[in-house]
């Protein structure tokens, strides 16, 4: 399957919030227990930059079937190098290889961008997730051991993390 990354606009803020609200269920992915609205997800949108972008993925028929976004970590200046990343694909091309090709993409990006560390925040329990960092040569930098309580359950927080410079 063919994919294009280009930077989302404020008119595909609809279509990211569709496709984050769907892996809530999962218990997977975030620490939303409820599904987020547009309007809750503005501030957000408005936080990336031309440094620390959002990009949609499109299809060949040009529908959104993901995003990829390099969040501004900690807010403060002396972290500007430093992004995290978070990644999220329609539930209808998951597991097609849409999050190793987003990954590349953002390698890719990060000379241009200035970056040269990037975070991930993986629950313990999401094991497909991990296995993607861990192929792109991320390694733990970090363990929130029970941080988070999903349905009753109490789960670990997994920081991944990787250098490139």
């Amino acid at each position: 399957m063919e994919f294009e990354f280009s930077l989302a606009s404020e008119k595909d803020l609809p279509r990211v919030v569709d496709i984050y609200n769907q892996i809530i269920p999962s218990r997977l992915a975030t620490a939303d227990l409820e599904p987020v609205t547009v309007a809750e997800r503005e501030p957000w949108y408005h936080s990336f930059t031309k440094t620390h972008p959002l990009w949609v993925i499109r299809n060949s028929q040009q529908k959104i079937v993901g995003w990829v976004g390099l969040e501004p970590f900690y807010g403060r200046p002396a972290y500007e190098h430093t992004c995290e990343i978070a990644i999220y694909i329609d539930k209808s091309v998951r597991h097609h290889g849409l999050g190793t090709q987003a990954i590349n993409f953002v390698i890719g990006q990060l000379p241009q961008l200035g970056i040269t560390a990037i975070v991930a925040y993986i629950f313990g329990h999401n094991l497909p997730s991990l296995g993607l960092f861990k192929s792109f040569s991320f390694t733990e930098w970090g363990r929130l051991p029970r941080v988070a309580e999903l349905d009753g359950v109490q789960r670990d927080l997994i920081i991944m993390g990787r250098r490139f410079d």
